[in-house]
């Protein structure tokens, strides 16, 4: 039996709009995004779970088709909040998430409290070492009028795909579409102000003393989260495992959704849902190896 595919979930800071696809009672994987891009960011990865595990890809609070407050904080201690309460509401105690950019240090706040059994990271912000320079320089932009939602899009696309041709231009403007507007404008004036570089920093050994699956996914050439984070993130979880991806830059799941979307469901199939594997005609797989438990 398969739950409603879209539906509108309320938070205390606004409704959230939630794909939800699968069986209620199969392992539940939750999918956060990040800046500037929404759920669409995982159209490869979210059809590929069903029927063996239930995928929920919210939008974040101010971001695609969820609400957009004017006074609800955005920041990722506070979009932690929100999707707890998309888990409760959801019934769903059990998860494991699999998150990109700054919705990974949303991802990582939800394992401090105890929300996650499995993390899948891709390109993350972590530690003190966000926002990056470019980052930066795309907020004074927006700050300052400078440029208009689109364009800015576009910029962020360019800088931080190795693989510009690979997106698509439907796609481009569905990730434009929620910010058209004055009123949409400021709503993505107020989603990049957020990205203020709060929440993460001091909690290393409370991370590092997580007993949980850690699967650390990077683009070599990242310009905005550069891979020696990857390489420090990976040796902070006990239970880890890195993979560098060549020709990539940091938006992975669009440079490289055909080689990644597969690992992914792998990793969480062997480490999360506890499934055998089953082999069907498909492109050859990488199994990575867990790094042991520092006991």
């Amino acid at each position: 039996m398969s739950v409603d595919a879209a539906r509108r979930v309320r938070t205390s800071g606004g409704d959230l709009a939630v794909l939800d696809l699968g069986d209620p009672e199969a392992p539940a994987v939750l999918f956060v995004h990040g800046f500037p891009t929404s759920s669409l960011l995982w159209r490869a990865f979210v059809p590929m779970l069903p029927p063996a595990m239930r995928a929920v890809a919210p939008d974040l609070l101010g971001a695609g088709d969820s609400d957009k407050p004017e006074d609800a904080p955005l920041g990722i201690e506070a979009q932690a909040g929100y999707l707890e309460e998309v888990l409760d509401a959801l019934g769903i105690e059990r998860t494991a998430i699999v998150a990109h950019s700054h919705g990974g240090g949303i991802a990582q706040l939800l394992a401090l409290r105890g929300r996650a059994e499995v993390l899948v990271l891709m390109d993350s912000i972590a530690f003190d070492e966000w926002p990056s320079e470019p980052m930066r320089e795309l907020q004074r932009l927006v700050a300052r009028g400078d440029t208009f939602p689109d364009a800015v899009i576009d910029v962020a696309f360019d800088i931080g795909m190795g693989h510009r041709d690979r997106l698509p231009t439907e796609a481009v403007r569905a990730y434009q579409r929620p910010f058209a507007g004055p009123d949409g404008a400021a709503a993505f004036a107020r989603w990049a102000a957020s990205i203020d570089g709060v929440g993460l920093a001091g909690h290393e050994d409370e991370l590092a003393a997580l007993r949980i699956p850690v699967f650390v996914l990077w683009g070599e050439e990242d310009p905005f989260s550069p891979p020696a984070i990857a390489d420090r993130l990976s040796e902070l979880f006990p239970m880890s495992s890195l993979a560098l991806l060549p020709g990539c830059r940091h938006f992975l799941p669009e440079d490289a959704p055909q080689a990644i979307a597969p690992l992914v469901y792998e990793y969480l199939r062997s480490t999360y849902a506890k499934l055998p594997h089953e082999h069907e005609p498909a492109p050859t797989v990488l199994e990575l190896g867990r790094r042991l438990s520092r006991e």
